[in-house]
């Protein structure tokens, strides 16, 4: 092949779509990022509310080592009475946590001797988790013990009732939303607690 066919088969492969080809430069070592240290990475976002952190509320302060025993944060939840809000002669509550911004409730529910709650209807979804006890609802066949976890759905209505033998009945309530009280007989509404009402009453007390 001549010299200047080869030089014209040269300048045609170095040109793509009549635009001269650029070789690429050389590859360069890739930067990485530093990694997020941990504690980065669990942090609540800006302006998140702080954790709620509440010691022992099983009760199970029998089960700890002797050093933890005296200390006064690890007391068992009946010893001070001052950290349930009466709600009825029978029935009393102990507020986890109140969100008024996101309207819902946690608290322990507390039966002593027996009793009833009355008819209510739950606009929202509500979790439970037995910790003493028993419970139930009058319109249906389960009883609720000790480990027992309850889903009641939006649009349930019923009685919760705890046996006269049952000397203490402790339960977690998740409450979404309101607890609107029906009457038994008409159905008509006669009172209702939310978020609002749980706080204004633990105030009070």
């Amino acid at each position: 092949m001549s010299p200047s066919r080869l030089t014209l088969l040269l300048l045609l492969s170095s040109c793509v779509g009549g635009v001269a080809y650029k070789p690429r430069p050389p590859c360069r070592p890739r930067t990485y990022h530093s990694i997020a240290s941990p504690s980065s990475l669990l942090a609540a976002p800006q302006g998140a509310l702080s954790d709620i952190v509440v010691p022992n509320v099983l009760g199970l302060s029998e089960y700890l080592p002797g050093d933890l025993l005296e200390d006064s944060a690890v007391a068992s939840p009946s010893s001070d009475p001052r950290l349930w809000v009466p709600q009825t002669p029978c029935l009393s509550f102990r507020p986890l946590c109140l969100s008024v911004s996101q309207g819902y409730y946690v608290n322990l529910l507390r039966f002593k001797g027996g009793g009833i709650l009355g008819r209510h209807y739950h606009p929202s979804p509500v979790h439970a988790l037995t910790l003493r006890g028993s419970w139930g609802y009058v319109e249906h066949d389960w009883k609720a013990t000790p480990g027992t976890y309850v889903f009641e759905p939006p649009g349930e209505t019923h009685t919760l009732v705890v046996d006269e033998d049952c000397q203490e009945m402790v339960a977690m309530f998740h409450v979404t939303g309101s607890l609107i009280y029906k009457d038994a007989v008409s159905g008509e509404t006669v009172g209702y607690d939310d978020v609002f009402t749980k706080l204004e009453k633990a105030r009070k007390w």
